[in-house]
């Protein structure tokens, strides 16, 4: 049987944090200012870190030590225990908070050392799909050879696809493949974490995943993605000698490699935490009470591939300052 460095206990500890940093920037939802909830979200998350039994290393951050007081890469969280490093997004969708969109989340995984991709921030291009459709992926192939693929693994017709991308113009090739086959697409403005997830839960009628989307946060959604037993391709996307040169520090010959998820997250010894701030398809968001903030978290464990939905009362005479209304 499968043994996780991280007990059940430790990993309902870890949604704590992402909960703190829900709540905490939930306060600047609607109001325009991202960069503020975007901070709001490090410090909780940074103090409630603080509580947490893990000899912690952020491996994908806010940015580097001279952005403190983001969480960076290279920083120590936690107060001492198993070593394990930690991938953060305190605030998954900040343009969708200031705007009071759908689909921001507070989230991160956390592996045992060594488990996570130390991805730079780049683009990556992503393909992803659930555990029906394991093995049917090939990102060098085209989109409409894969959205073929996948259909028949999922026993569709390919008319009957849902693909989920990222509303840009770089993603037109792929809007085309699946009009061709007479697919859907569910186009999303930002923070593409979220719809990752939601090709393995089944529940909101997600087939794919395509496009580009940010590196780091394409490691993020492999560790849910692990925890579920869906599958995932990507390559990285430099656009410049500075990013083709970042790729190779990584000990990355050929910019062009494909990194299955094995490369992404390359151990099952994972957990994959995100709590919402804005109402999505998969989480609520963060409500508040006369005495109460409410949250809604998920947890994930790859050893055991349990998954979780946590609806929290956190009241407010008996929680730090932070997670009180302001």
């Amino acid at each position: 049987m499968a043994t996780s460095l991280m007990d059940r206990s430790l990993v309902l500890e870890f949604a704590r944090v992402t909960e703190a940093a829900a709540i905490n920037c939930a306060h600047w939802i609607g109001k325009g200012e991202k960069n503020s909830a975007d901070g709001a979200a490090v410090e909780a998350m940074r103090k409630m870190f603080d509580t947490v039994a893990i000899d912690g290393t952020v491996v994908i951050g806010e940015g580097e030590m001279d952005e403190a007081p983001m969480l960076y890469i290279g920083e120590k969280v936690g107060k001492g225990g198993v070593e394990v490093d930690i991938a953060v997004d305190p605030l998954e969708g900040t343009n969708l908070t200031a705007k009071n969109m759908n689909g921001a989340i507070a989230v991160m995984a956390i592996a045992k050392k060594g488990g996570l991709l130390h991805a730079p921030d780049m683009y990556m291009d992503k393909i992803v799909v659930g555990p029906k459709a394991k093995g049917a992926i090939d990102i060098n192939k085209t989109p409409k050879e894969n959205m073929e693929s996948v259909a028949k693994a999922l026993g569709k017709d390919p008319s009957d696809l849902t693909i989920v991308l990222l509303d840009r113009e770089r993603h037109q090739h792929i809007v085309k493949a699946a009009r061709e086959l007479g697919a859907s697409c569910k186009f999303i403005s930002d923070g593409d974490v979220s719809p990752v997830i939601a090709t393995s839960f089944g529940t909101e009628g997600i087939d794919m995943m395509m496009g580009k989307g940010g590196a780091p946060e394409g490691v993020i959604a492999a560790a849910a993605i692990k925890c579920m037993g869906g599958d995932m391709q990507g390559r990285l996307v430099p656009e410049n000698d500075e990013e083709v040169k970042r790729v190779h520090d990584m000990g990355i010959d050929d910019v062009n490699k494909v990194l299955t998820l094995d490369d992404l997250v390359s151990t099952d010894d994972v957990c994959f935490i995100a709590t919402g701030v804005t109402k999505g398809d998969m989480l609520n968001g963060v409500r508040f009470t006369d005495k109460h903030a409410i949250t809604h978290t998920v947890v994930m464990r790859g050893v055991t591939g349990t998954v979780r939905f946590i609806e929290a009362y956190h009241d407010y005479e008996k929680k730090p300052s932070y997670v009180k209304i302001k």
